[in-house]
């Protein structure tokens, strides 16, 4: 079990890391940037990020699920922490899947001369549902090693 403990661990703080890297570094600023600018951004993002959490993402998953498996008899304490991490971990993932990809395919067809007139709007939207995805992320991390501590 601490095998796999270890391993949730290390890919959730890859996820956490993947989530809150951005927001620190570009997300904060979305709202200062020109049409061009934020579509450039948007669009080296996407093409970095998506191929490795398309991977990481559910590798994540996968390898809590050993943990809940193996704590669940003997281990309470462990086994609702985990849960409670595996839940956190959902939530980031179904607003990634359902609310933040569908928007950065979105604004992956636009240019600079198509913008919608309401695209500030989809890019708010988008940087909402990216803090309840890093504030998910990071939480479900912290349940990971709390429950590795007990």
């Amino acid at each position: 079990m601490k095998t796999w403990e270890l391993i949730s661990i290390v890919l959730s703080a890859f996820v956490a890391g993947m989530f809150h890297g951005p927001w620190i570094a570009l997300s904060r600023s979305m709202r200062t940037f020109t049409p061009d600018v934020f579509l450039a951004i948007v669009d080296r993002m996407n093409r970095n990020m998506a191929p490795v959490m398309t991977v990481l993402m559910p590798a994540t998953v996968l390898s809590i699920i050993p943990v809940l498996i193996f704590s669940y008899q003997n281990q309470p304490r462990v086994f609702y922490l985990n849960i409670a991490a595996f839940v956190l971990f959902m939530i980031a993932l179904a607003v990634t899947v359902f609310v933040e990809v569908p928007i950065v395919e979105e604004i992956a067809t636009w240019t600079v001369s198509t913008l919608p007139a309401n695209w500030q709007r989809r890019r708010d939207r988008w940087m909402k549902f990216h803090v309840i995805r890093v504030i998910a992320g990071f939480a479900s991390l912290v349940f990971l090693v709390i429950a590795a501590i007990f």
